[in-house]
């Protein structure tokens, strides 16, 4: 099959999109067509993209993506067909417009693009429009689908929670972002911090220490064998955050019966609380341009821990931005690529470009204010506000 190039202007609607999302455990692609919500299909690539010396390997991306993203636009090509030929629509009917085999455009959203992306924005656009025609591209860190995926194109914020610990907020004109600094510098309030405050106070527990927990040191036991032999297991491991955060649920799950478990996540709560303060953008007017609302999303694994987090976070964030609304996020960061590559195609990509969070190839820009920065410096307090915690991923 050949692929039509993207005109200039707005793609039609038939027209053909695909969101990325590379992460930890593999790659997931997703077709989409521009004038119609969710995917056509996904597949997923179970290898993680390799990361060197030199950063992201673009041509290990590369050589999982375009076989993908080839069979998915043939089976939809394909299916079609099939429905042109069992419903006899006439020529220039959707489904059959000029724009219905045109790659109108690509969004690939990574782990590690913000500091590690330097050969995919060197390398993908243009690989990426001598295979599939697309001209139309926008590179993300996996923070921003993230936020598209649960925010879409509005002001808001944007707590990703899993093994680390992010929050990422935008008024559509510049990005802010609060920690993802990894489990030794930060993540405060992630699965990994969660799970190191639980196995800690298993810990004092077997040793006879103030703030023990012999709820934890239990389930400890349970989970990984004697307490004494913990650290011959943790320390030798080259994935430390996520055994770490594998224990968190064993805190969820003491928290109803244990008051040390319960103030673990009540401490996570403050954390995550913090981190969104420092980001969201306050409410805009009812009448205001940009039709802010104090949004804030949680998305991610993390939250699947349920009321025991859930209900200490609704009150910190309550106490440090009255009037914001906490919502469980829309989508994911594949839908969020996903999002994004329909926006760029219709020339109406209203989040932020950045140089590094998202990156969109200037000749492409229509309509941008130009790049923007990502500020992770604390910012002015807001009238109601508690202090704004520490910055940044």
């Amino acid at each position: 099959m050949t692929y039509a190039v993207a005109p200039g202007g707005p793609a039609g609607p038939g027209a053909y999109v695909l969101g990325v999302d590379s992460g930890g455990s593999g790659l997931r692609v997703a077709l989409g067509r521009a004038g119609d919500p969710g995917p056509l299909a996904t597949t997923v690539c179970a290898e993680p993209v390799r990361t060197g010396p030199g950063g992201i390997d673009a041509g290990h991306l590369l050589d999982q993506l375009l076989p993908a993203a080839r069979e998915l636009l043939e089976r939809a090509s394909a299916t079609a067909s099939a429905e042109i030929r069992r419903d006899a629509r006439p020529s220039g009917s959707r489904a059959d417009d000029g724009s219905a085999h045109e790659v109108a455009a690509v969004a690939i959203g990574a782990a590690g693009m913000a500091t590690l992306g330097e050969r995919l924005r060197a390398e993908l656009p243009g690989a990426l429009a001598d295979a599939l025609g697309v001209r139309r591209v926008a590179l993300a860190a996996d923070a921003v689908t993230a936020y598209a995926g649960a925010v879409g194109q509005r002001p808001g914020a944007v707590v990703a929670g899993g093994t680390g610990m992010i929050a990422l907020g935008t008024d559509l004109k510049e990005w802010h972002r609060a920690d993802g600094w990894g489990h030794l510098l930060g993540d405060s309030g992630g699965g990994a911090w969660i799970g190191r405050a639980g196995l800690d106070a298993a810990m004092r527990a077997h040793d006879g220490r103030r703030g023990g927990s012999a709820a934890l040191l239990d389930r400890l036991r349970a989970v990984f064998g004697p307490a004494e032999a913990l650290p011959g297991l943790l320390y030798p491991r080259s994935d430390r955050p996520a055994v770490l955060a594998s224990f968190a649920p064993e805190v969820a799950a003491c928290a109803g019966a244990d008051p040390v478990a319960a103030g673990i996540l009540r401490q996570a709560a403050g954390h995550i609380a913090e981190a969104a303060a420092a980001v969201c953008p306050a409410p805009a007017e009812p009448d205001g341009e940009d039709g802010g609302t104090g949004e804030v999303a949680l998305t991610g694994g993390l939250f699947r821990m349920g009321e025991p987090l859930i209900a200490p976070l609704r009150e910190e964030l309550a106490r440090l931005l009255p009037g914001a609304r906490m919502t469980t996020a829309t989508g994911d960061p594949l839908t969020g690529a996903l999002r994004i590559a329909r926006a760029l195609a219709a020339g109406d990509l209203r989040l932020p470009h950045h140089p590094t969070m998202l990156f969109v190839p200037r000749e492409q820009e229509t309509g941008q204010r130009g790049e923007t920065a990502v500020h992770s410096e604390p910012r002015p307090e807001r009238q109601g506000e508690g202090q704004a915690g520490e910055s940044a991923e």
